[in-house]
């Protein structure tokens, strides 16, 4: 029977912890790596309803992308990391979370965003990290006629965007935060970025640049890597049940 510590292991080998950047906080992060899995959950967090979920699902695991905490030093009621992390104890189920590793790794995060907006990968868009993705279109799509494409895509509620007044064609991606990437994109020669937590000043930046930018929101651009997970998972572990969250969704609401 496949253990909480096979999984990590399996996990390790496909995003290596050894990726993570430096402020992060990835591995198994709550439970015992002997313990038992008969049934994983995948989420892109660990939120009271995944592990209200979780539990009634008998899942001893929860693989997620965010971690469960970053700097939690007591393991108490007193904060929403402790109670998670008590509550995950409590009700025996172990938090595996694999965050910019998973960002940087082959097949995670940003290559499932650039396939899921119909690009091919073509080079890395933050060398250093491995953070990012730059890739090409089949075809130039008008960005008017590109976005609604993306909203559907990623199951968004809602985008954030400015328009440039060019066709995308030569796309770079970033899931999650990566506002901070808007001039690496412009000078790789592309015309459009999608990221998210995109701020003002960025915005101003990317119309100064010339280029389409598009905020896809935090969660959408990145939750397209749980279905990789559970394809990882159900590979790698046929014996195990591994099922995608079905309470965890896109926060932010628009209007």
């Amino acid at each position: 029977m496949a253990t909480v510590g096979d999984v990590f292991a399996f996990l390790n080998e496909k995003a290596p912890v050894s990726g993570k950047m430096d402020f992060d906080n990835v591995g198994l992060l709550v439970g015992h790596s002997s313990a038992p899995v008969t049934r994983i959950l995948t989420a892109l967090d660990i939120t009271d309803e995944v592990i209200a979920e979780a539990a009634d699902l008998g899942a001893e695991l929860i693989v997620s992308h965010h971690p469960l905490f970053f700097e939690l030093k007591t393991v108490t009621d007193t904060s929403w990391e402790g109670q998670r992390a008590l509550s995950l104890a409590e009700k025996g189920i172990a938090a595996i979370c694999m965050h910019t590793n998973l960002d940087a790794a082959q097949g995670g995060v940003n290559d499932a965003l650039m396939e899921v907006l119909g690009g091919k990968v073509e080079a890395v868009l933050e060398p250093d990290t491995g953070i990012g993705r730059i890739g090409g279109l089949d075809r130039e799509v008008p960005f008017k006629e590109f976005l609604p494409f993306v909203k559907k895509a990623l199951a968004s509620n809602g985008l954030r965007y400015h328009d440039a007044g060019r066709p995308v064609k030569h796309l770079a991606v970033c899931g999650g935060s990566g506002g901070s990437d808007i001039g690496l994109a412009a000078a790789a020669g592309c015309d459009t970025y999608v990221t998210a937590d995109v701020k003002y000043n960025q915005f101003l930046e990317a119309k100064h640049l010339g280029l389409n930018l598009i905020d896809g929101d935090h969660f959408c651009t990145e939750n397209v890597v749980v279905p990789v997970l559970h394809r990882w998972l159900s590979q790698a572990f046929p014996d195990v049940d591994v099922r995608i969250s079905k309470v965890h969704g896109q926060t932010a609401q628009f209007l």
